[in-house]
């Protein structure tokens, strides 16, 4: 069965489309409306106000809480300070990669770390001599993402506290409309955005809140649907999207390490031992196969295609998820995971693992496109990731 989150009695009635998905065995809205656009552009224009309360939490405490997650993510947990946040992937012993999520310092011994999937079990079988409790407070905990520019303008107003100084994944504790509150600067959008963590309790207070405060700054309840064009932007990936689970991998070719998803920046070789550091090691040496790019599709050759069917050009406004070939010189050399048109770049954009003799920013390269149920071939090159990068995420 699955279980409302601790916001569905606001959700509920505001989901006018009636469009409910499953997440991590909770429902949570697809989008409020008949379309996603308006919850989109209130990402990028204004503020949104999305349900993450589906995620994965876990507290880690005790003495040795910082050696234990060192111990099992590839990032450096141990020298987080308090009040700091990371994000990481962890892996198995073959280095390939889990899950992925963040690990945020609450104090000097206690951590909590957030995935898209159930990883207690994992986490519990790696912590045999080490002194840490690891807690899943996944249905105690609430959580908001509240994202886009008037973000911080909506905090101010209804903080106890200026919110100036929190610098991009930063961490602090304060009561928004009289709730206590965990804001980190944070979020999946790659905007200008801050996740809120709180007691499940304290969840519809917190909401009312949030709308009363908001709605002069345009806070738009918002759905996955928005979620998932604006994640794409950031070239930010998507577990069971952009790769497999190396815990749920059927074949080894469905299974990626960091250095294959473009997070070797989050593999710190220099930690004496962590799970996965021995494969990996290796093949920092010797190289990744595959790379993780983004993709831009060639206007000119896409709207070509339909033209010689008759047709307007048809971009994908909702994102899809599923595998696209990519072509070079006539053999297949990749494939794209998750695309969609992006509104605000005008750009059709996808995100793919590439061999990687083909991922260097530039290559030329040809996507399928069906078109009037025929197999086509768009033009296509790679691009940075981001596509999307505005300067107030961070600053």
């Amino acid at each position: 069965m699955l279980t409302p989150t601790p916001f569905h009695p606001r959700t509920a009635p505001l989901c006018r489309s009636h469009a409910w998905r499953r997440w991590a065995g909770c429902v949570v809205a697809s989008a409020y409306e008949l379309s996603h656009e308006r919850e989109y552009h209130a990402v990028r224009g204004a503020a949104a106000l999305f349900d993450v309360s589906p995620l994965y939490k876990y507290r880690v405490h005790g003495r040795d809480a910082a050696r234990f997650l060192d111990h099992v993510v590839t990032h450096d947990a141990g020298r987080l300070a308090a009040g700091r946040v990371l994000y990481t992937p962890w892996c198995d012993a073959r280095g390939k990669v889990i899950d992925d999520g963040t690990v945020a310092r609450l104090d000097e011994a206690t951590f909590r770390l957030t995935s898209a999937e159930p990883n207690l079990r994992w986490l519990q079988d790696n912590a045999a001599g080490f002194e840490v409790a690891i807690e899943d407070v996944s249905a105690a905990t609430a959580a908001l993402a509240l994202q886009g520019p008037n973000a911080r303008a909506i905090l101010q107003r209804l903080g106890d506290r200026d919110f100036e100084g929190l610098r991009y994944f930063g961490l602090t504790a304060a009561r928004l409309g009289g709730v206590p509150v965990t804001i980190s600067r944070t979020g999946y959008t790659g905007d200008l955005g801050y996740e809120l963590w709180l007691a499940a309790d304290d969840a519809l207070p917190l909401w009312d809140a949030l709308i009363e405060a908001g709605t002069p700054y345009g806070i738009t309840p918002a759905g996955i649907l928005a979620l998932d064009v604006a994640r794409i932007e950031a070239g930010l990936m998507l577990l069971d999207v952009d790769y497999v689970s190396a815990g749920r991998a059927l074949i080894e070719n469905q299974t990626s390490s960091p250095y294959e998803l473009d997070l070797g920046w989050a593999v710190k070789l220099d930690k004496p031992a962590f799970v996965g550091r021995r494969a990996l090691a290796a093949e920092a040496v010797r190289g990744p196969q595959w790379r993780f790019a983004g993709i831009q599709v060639e206007w000119d050759s896409f709207e070509r295609l339909f033209a010689a069917a008759g047709l307007a050009p048809r971009v994908p406004l909702a994102a899809w998820r599923t595998s696209v070939p990519l072509y070079a010189g006539g053999e297949q050399v990749g494939y794209a995971t998750s695309g969609v048109w992006s509104p605000l770049l005008k750009q059709y954009i996808a995100l793919a693992h590439l061999q990687s003799r083909w991922a260097a920013v530039g290559t030329a390269l040809e996507m399928e496109v069906t078109v009037e149920h025929r197999r086509q071939r768009a033009a296509a090159r790679v691009v940075k990731k981001p596509f999307f990068d505005p300067e107030r995420k961070r600053a």
